[in-house]
């Protein structure tokens, strides 16, 4: 699996997961989901992602979007 591959998946469940905790758990978790939504939105900017260094260092292998 890529490292594209990884963040897009994780990115998705990520976001799954904070609806998930905004309707059963706390309104507040709204928040969470505002987070992932500004990390997707300034790495499309950026080209800088967290999650795209630590797939690195778990060593999936590059993509061509987080280089």
């Amino acid at each position: 699996m890529s490292i594209d591959t990884a963040v897009l998946r994780f990115a998705g469940v990520m976001v799954l997961l904070s609806v998930v905790l905004t309707v059963w758990v706390s309104p507040l978790f709204v928040w969470f989901t505002v987070f992932i939504g500004l990390n997707l939105l300034q790495s499309s900017f950026t080209g800088f992602c967290p999650a795209a260094m630590v797939f690195r260092a778990l060593g999936a292998k590059k993509g061509c979007a987080f280089e």
